[in-house]
């Protein structure tokens, strides 16, 4: 059985190296393990080394060197219309906050059929409509721990650097020569890190 580790995306996909293809669902085209069955009757061992998610058009690369296309099946969904644009944004902000994954058009939202969906969308005022096509969802925001910014240092190491840059020196002695701490009566105001949209960050 010819096994599948790597995915090619679609950009990368050279036609004459394709010899099959796979028709997957959503919920297929994110699976990392399992056995697939081509248009052409392959059977394919899929083992992916890490979760990546398969697109309409990527494809697998067998352990020959082998490409299969992957095409996005059709499957059961409800297209979603709403008298006005409002309507829907605020429907598809209530989808986002259910974990239901959702394909944006500009005047209409596609989702996985179900009877909580139905209800919810009923709820907001919009339609639905029973539809089989293939469903192309927005892909998930990345986590804010993959922005690749370190925010492990230690607000004493901050602070400790800022006196430094700012020239303060905190000690002085008087005339019996002993050493004291002076304390600014207005210490530095370290703001915190702000992490907005897009991870970034204002000091």
């Amino acid at each position: 059985m010819p096994r599948a580790t790597t995915i090619v995306r679609k950009a990368a996909v050279r036609p004459d190296a394709v010899v099959d293809t796979i028709s997957l669902d959503h919920a297929g085209r994110q699976a990392r393990h399992g056995h697939l069955h081509s248009a052409g009757g392959l059977h394919i061992d899929l083992a992916l080394t890490k979760a990546a998610g398969l697109e309409d058009g990527d494809a697998l690369r067998l352990d020959d060197g082998r490409l299969v296309a992957v095409k996005a099946a059709p499957e059961a969904l409800l297209e979603i219309r709403a008298e006005n644009p409002a309507r829907l944004i605020r429907l598809a902000w209530q989808l986002g906050g259910n974990h239901v994954p959702a394909e944006i058009g500009a005047e209409v939202l596609h989702v996985p059929a179900s009877p909580a969906t139905a209800e919810l969308v009923r709820g907001q005022g919009c339609t639905a409509s029973p539809v089989d096509r293939a469903f192309r969802p927005e892909r998930m925001a990345h986590d804010h721990s993959t922005c690749g910014h370190d925010h492990s240092h230690d607000h004493h190491d901050h602070a400790a650097h800022a006196d430094r840059d700012h020239g303060h020196d905190h000690t002085h002695a008087d005339d019996r020569g002993h050493d004291h701490h002076a304390h600014d009566p207005a210490p530095h105001d370290h703001a915190p890190h702000v992490h907005g949209p897009g991870c970034s960050h204002d000091h």
